[in-house]
């Protein structure tokens, strides 16, 4: 299984975030690093936990990095006996606030990757970000990581800006390339409701030349793309685990579980989580819905999708896409050549 734990503090708001984060609530940090205890100790149980059966932690948010590693501690002592001995743990981190002592307290805590919040090294575009970093700030984050022992970074990028020429992003992915990463995780500017964006939809600017023009210079520099937004020569299990469709427990507030086909959610509100950990919403899924996203997270990464997933008529259509050269098809699991068409592909196999 794997464990996704949210940080849900910040300490700006990005203008095109969607996700449960707070800037003004960093007084409630204590009473919520124990509320994840309370809720983990219930997951353990629930999920069956047997001694080395998480493969991967995800720490994501917000800004983890806005929690001081000893806030951590306990939460790391109470899950030691389940972790396995090559465990992947990540943990995101924003450039400002990833001093060189937090990094080192993470590192000592048992954290092994970083995936640095960088989405772009251009000054101007920082600002129309809302990003609370300066491009110098992410170049001395991931160098100061990579010097405490890190060996495995990975940084963020937004393409397809209001303001983005090729030039810029040239920049952006060359530097990126010139830090001692090896994972890149490039995601297209999307207007999301509820953001400071959603009344200026003008910002996001993608085009599918685009899209197709940034991958290739990330290809092209030694990069692999094993997922439609994810390159590297390191590939996170923790991702994988996703695409796979694994069971993950979700801890946190606003954070997803899942288990045997059902999705669990706490609830997004702080102050309500920190009350009770346990309120948690539940949503059964049915065997349609989950065919459909075995599909689609197949199709947009190297995970593919196996032949026993597909009925009578999902399969003659995958075999025809095989034939027209869209799809490839090995060791009875079907692989998609391009990832910007999973939807198209999914959709004409599912419908």
């Amino acid at each position: 299984m794997l464990l996704y734990i949210h940080i849900p503090f910040c300490d700006s708001k990005c203008s095109y975030c969607s996700f449960n984060s707070y800037v003004d609530k960093f007084h409630l940090k204590e009473q919520y690093m124990k509320a994840l205890e309370v809720q983990l100790h219930h997951e353990l149980q629930r999920f069956q936990a047997k001694e080395k059966s998480i493969e991967s932690i995800f720490i994501g948010g917000g800004t983890p990095s806005t929690v001081e590693p000893k806030l951590y501690k306990n939460i790391f002592e109470i899950l030691k006996p389940y972790l396995q001995d090559s465990i992947e743990i990540t943990s995101e981190a924003n450039p400002n606030s990833a001093t060189k002592e937090w990094l080192k307290g993470m590192y000592e805590l048992g954290v092994n990757r970083i995936s640095f919040g960088v989405q772009s090294f251009d000054k101007e575009k920082l600002k129309i970000l809302n990003r609370a970093h300066s491009p110098q700030d992410a170049l001395d984050a991931i160098r100061n990581a990579k010097a405490i022992g890190f060996e495995n970074l990975s940084l963020d990028l937004i393409y397809a800006t209001l303001g983005d020429t090729k030039e810029l992003l040239q920049h952006d992915i060359q530097t990126a390339l010139g830090l001692p990463i090896n994972h890149i995780s490039a995601y297209a500017l999307t207007i999301e409701e509820g953001t400071p964006f959603e009344t200026k939809p003008h910002m996001a600017k993608e085009t599918l030349e685009l899209t197709s023009w940034i991958f290739k210079q990330i290809k092209n520099s030694g990069f692999s793309q094993y997922e439609i937004s994810n390159f590297g020569s390191y590939k996170s299990s923790h991702n994988l685990g996703y695409w796979q469709y694994k069971d993950y427990i979700g801890l946190g507030s606003g954070a997803v579980g899942s288990l045997n086909q059902t999705r669990y959610y706490p609830t997004p509100n702080i102050e309500n989580y920190i009350k009770n950990p346990l309120d948690l919403r539940e949503e059964k899924l049915s065997a349609e819905d989950i065919q459909i996203e075995k599909i689609f997270l197949g199709f947009r990464s190297i995970v593919g999708v196996g032949i026993d997933t597909f009925n009578k008529e999902e399969l003659s259509r995958a075999n025809i896409l095989v034939q027209e050269k869209k799809l490839d098809f090995k060791n009875d699991t079907f692989y998609n050549l391009e990832y910007l068409l999973a939807d198209e592909i999914t959709l004409f196999i599912s419908s």
